[in-house]
C-alpha cells in the first residue's frame, strides 16, 4: 500500500512539474510576442520559440478591428501538443484575452 501511494505520488510530481513548464512556456511566449510588438508595431505572421525542452510557433492572423489573434502550438519533447490563442489589442499592443485549446 505504501509503495503504491508513493507510486502515485511521484506520478503526480511529474505531471505537475510538466504542466507547470508548459504554462511557464505560453506565458514567456506570449511576453516574448508582446515586446516584438511593441517595439515594432507589428507581430510577424508566423514564427518559433525555441525552448530547452520544446518549441513554441505562432502564426498571427489579421487584425479584425482592434483585436489579432495569435495562435501558439506547444510542442514539448515528451510529443505533446498544446494549442493556445491570444487575442492582443492593437492600440495597447497588450495579451486582453487567453484561451487554451486542447
Amino acid at each position: 500500500m505504501h509503495i503504491e501511494r508513493l507510486q502515485t505520488e511521484r506520478m503526480m510530481a511529474h505531471e505537475t512539474a510538466a504542466i507547470l513548464q508548459q504554462e511557464y512556456y505560453f506565458l514567456s511566449s506570449v511576453k516574448k510576442i508582446e515586446v516584438i510588438f511593441q517595439a515594432g508595431g507589428i507581430i510577424p505572421s508566423k514564427g518559433a520559440i525555441i525552448y530547452l525542452n520544446g518549441r513554441m510557433d505562432y502564426q498571427a492572423e489579421t487584425p479584425s478591428g482592434y483585436v489579432q489573434k495569435v495562435n501558439f502550438t506547444l510542442r514539448t519533447k515528451s510529443g505533446d501538443g498544446i494549442i493556445g490563442r491570444g487575442f492582443f489589442d492593437t492600440r495597447t499592443k497588450k495579451l486582453i484575452k487567453w484561451v487554451e485549446l486542447k
